[in-house]
């Protein structure tokens, strides 16, 4: 499996899909751990707002790209697939481990998967990891908290995804651990930042600082 652009190399193969994960933008539910700061109506703005960043900052990823929902049929998500022309699936599973297995899996020969926290991610990004994945089983983009940002398989293996603890300073450590038992090799890209806490908010590029101001 393999990738290609328009640039001085060319690579004879099609992208894999991407698969964007989302939640209902719905207060309260979506970005919990910024409510303190934010508010339960402002979190969610903020949620759609970094859901929306995404879909734009990928729009040029040749690829197909879905965007597997926690409720396809919420009317903003719906309105967000046709905008994006997005192919709209259902997140299947009990916690974030199998969700993200389940989904990868409906597409067994290959595909990349990201959620929305991270403002950087666009579609250079996801095409490092593809390419990388004509060399190695997994490519990961590391966050600079512990996670990871990005994940991607060149075949369906739940391996990373079984029996893990999530939102904590050691899941890649963890995942690491995993990937190297099932015996799957690894590629790691740079670092980017993902918005989870208030301290984050500041970090923010300027064009969506406008709905972060503390409640009163």
């Amino acid at each position: 499996v393999s990738c290609k652009r328009e640039t001085a190399m060319q690579f004879e193969s099609a992208f894999l899909p991407l698969l964007i994960f989302a939640k209902a933008p719905e207060p309260g539910q979506v970005k919990t751990r910024l409510i303190p700061a934010l508010g339960a109506t402002g979190a969610r703005d903020l949620y759609l707002r970094l859901l929306q960043r995404t879909l734009t900052q990928t729009f040029d990823w040749p690829g197909p790209r879905f965007l597997y929902a926690t409720n396809p049929e919420h009317p903003v998500l719906r309105a967000l697939a046709s905008e994006h022309g997005l192919k709209l699936r259902q997140q299947c599973g009990e916690d974030l481990g199998e969700r993200m297995a389940n989904a990868i899996a409906e597409h067994p020969d290959g595909a990349l998967l990201i959620g929305s926290d991270c403002p950087d991610m666009d579609s250079t990004h996801v095409l490092a990891a593809c390419r990388a994945l004509n060399r190695h089983d997994t490519a990961i983009i590391p966050s600079e908290d512990g996670g990871y940002v990005l994940i991607g398989q060149r075949e369906a293996n739940p391996a990373p995804f079984q029996n893990m603890h999530w939102s904590h300073e050691q899941v890649l450590n963890d995942t690491r651990k995993r990937l190297e038992a099932a015996g799957l090799t690894l590629w790691e890209g740079p670092a980017l930042w993902d918005l989870d806490t208030p301290e984050d908010i500041g970090r923010l590029p300027s064009e969506l600082q406008d709905i972060t101001r503390p409640c009163a």
